[in-house]
């Protein structure tokens, strides 16, 4: 009978610590994301190199002029921000959406687990 009692401490407290790692997982995650939206906000910043026209580009069309390729590439650099705004966005929301799926998940594994450990304790 030691052993099963032995087992099923163990198995509790295994749970609780699983539960409560995935409670501050979720936790760490949103304080880092709230971090880098609220305070630290470069880093999180889009970033795009400089885009300048190809000389073989320009040979290859030479029917159009450099200005009208010029305008096609700022056209382009400028979807590529705008597409990589988004996509940060799209990046945020899946984050919170994982620490929430952490905390919720893990909240109740640990409370459930603990207030077990603790009702064996009284009795």
């Amino acid at each position: 009978m030691e052993r099963k009692e032995l087992i099923r401490t163990i198995y509790l407290y295994l749970f609780s610590f699983i539960g409560l790692v995935l409670i501050i997982t979720g936790v760490v995650r949103l304080v880092d994301l709230g971090l880098k939206v609220y305070v630290f906000t470069k880093a999180d910043e889009v970033v795009i190199y400089p885009y300048s026209p190809s000389l073989d580009l320009i040979k290859e069309n030479s029917d159009k002029d450099i200005e009208s390729i010029i305008q096609e590439q700022e056209k382009y650099r400028q979807q590529q921000i705008q597409f990589e705004k988004e996509d940060k966005i799209r990046q945020r929301h899946r984050a919170v959406a994982n620490s929430l799926a952490f905390i919720i998940v893990g909240l109740p594994l640990f409370i459930y687990h603990w207030l077990m450990i603790q009702r064996e304790k009284r009795g």
